[in-house]
């Protein structure tokens, strides 16, 4: 079954700008598969509307799809967790490891942990901003909504990452929010 229209293109800007899509997928996700099924959906879903979106800004709006599609998701599926009686306990920090080779793994997979933690739309503007790079107004048009909550979403999933992951990858072992 043939696309009417620029098949070559859209394949094109799927290997060219796909590997980007997965990462903002698998960041919604935190899990590998679940985030090349969301990616492939959302293909799915916008590859009939290409012709139309092809001229414009084709990132963005895939882009709106995948976080409208995972929004979907995550309303409609169970994602799986267990409530325990007792925390497990916790990883030694990288400043109780000095010479471990792995401390910076360890930190970004603490981080990776604390994105997933999020709440659904914190973790979608985190994504968005922080991962896609993108500004506060692309974000708020990205999700439909205000700047303003983009703003506050922001600040409140900060402190809880701040809280949760004490120390920045950016600033090498600085904590986070402090200047070095």
């Amino acid at each position: 079954m043939g696309l009417p229209g620029d098949d070559a293109g859209f394949e094109a800007f799927v290997a060219a700008r796909g590997p980007r899509l997965l990462r903002t997928a698998w960041l919604l996700t935190g899990d590998a598969h679940l985030a090349e099924d969301l990616l492939q959906t959302t293909l799915a879903r916008v590859w009939p509307k290409w012709p139309r979106i092809a001229g414009e800004h084709p990132e963005a709006y895939i882009r709106k799809t995948l976080v409208n599609t995972y929004t979907e998701w995550w309303r409609r599926r169970w994602r799986g967790e267990v409530p325990h009686a007792e925390l497990p306990d916790a990883p030694a920090g990288p400043d109780e490891r000095p010479n471990d080779p792995f401390a910076r793994v360890d930190l970004e997979q603490s981080l990776a942990a604390a994105v997933r933690a999020l709440p659904r739309r914190q973790r979608a503007v985190v994504v968005l901003r922080f991962f896609e790079d993108l500004s506060v107004a692309e974000t708020a048009a990205t999700l439909g909504c205000a700047e303003g909550t983009v703003k506050s979403q922001s600040a409140k999933a900060l402190k809880t990452l701040r809280s949760v992951v004490p120390v920045s990858l950016a600033t090498g072992g600085e904590p986070c929010g402090r200047a070095a």
